[in-house]
């Protein structure tokens, strides 16, 4: 699972590192981020694959009634994206969700209630990118229109399975991220991770 990360670096550093442009220069891109607030989050859609945009954390597939399914599509399985119903209409919706560190926390005890909180980066503590799918969606009340994403997750590998040690998932990161956005398979960057203890 993915609930929170960090992305630290400026706007800048984001442009260069993705060959990508701000669709709005007022954007600050610095923050950590907790999914379950919903926020606003640097995005590359497969639609504008040049450009770095504002969507928010929590996917709202276009034929929700309203926004409360967000809360259920902060991640989507890599398994079953084909399968529920919520991920199916945007699996070519793909996108690039923007970081530089994600958290997970270990669970000491059976029930939870002793866990140390770990922090997730690549060993060169570069920006990178997690996979995810995008939605469009409009409030039949008020007509506006808002723009939604959900990070991919997969089964942890080795080091994640030591830290999240109960559902043993983790977010995909991207080796080759712009190819998968161009409709390519995934090749995955998980293997070049660390973990420090918070």
């Amino acid at each position: 699972m993915c609930f929170y990360f960090k992305q630290s670096k400026d706007a800048t550093t984001l442009k260069k590192r993705f060959k990508a442009k701000y669709s709005d220069d007022n954007i600050s891109p610095i923050g950590n981020f907790n999914g379950f607030s919903h926020p606003k989050i640097s995005v590359i859609t497969n639609q504008i694959p040049d450009e770095i945009q504002q969507y928010n954390w929590g996917l709202i597939p276009h034929w929700a009634k309203d926004i409360n399914i967000r809360k259920y599509t902060l991640n989507a399985r890599i398994e079953t994206l084909k399968e529920k119903p919520s991920f199916r209409s945007n699996i070519n919706k793909r996108c690039l969700i923007i970081a530089d560190s994600f958290n997970e926390w270990k669970w000491l005890d059976p029930k939870g209630k002793e866990k140390e909180k770990y922090e997730i980066k690549l060993s060169n503590e570069e920006l990178f990118a997690f996979a995810g799918l995008w939605s469009n969606w409009t409030s039949k009340e008020t007509g506006e229109m808002i723009n939604t994403c959900t990070i991919i997750t997969t089964e942890a590998n080795e080091l994640m399975s030591e830290i999240h040690n109960i559902k043993k998932r983790m977010p995909v990161i991207i080796k080759n991220e712009f190819d998968w956005l161009m409709g390519d398979d995934l090749q995955l960057n998980n293997d070049e991770l660390i973990a420090e203890k918070i």
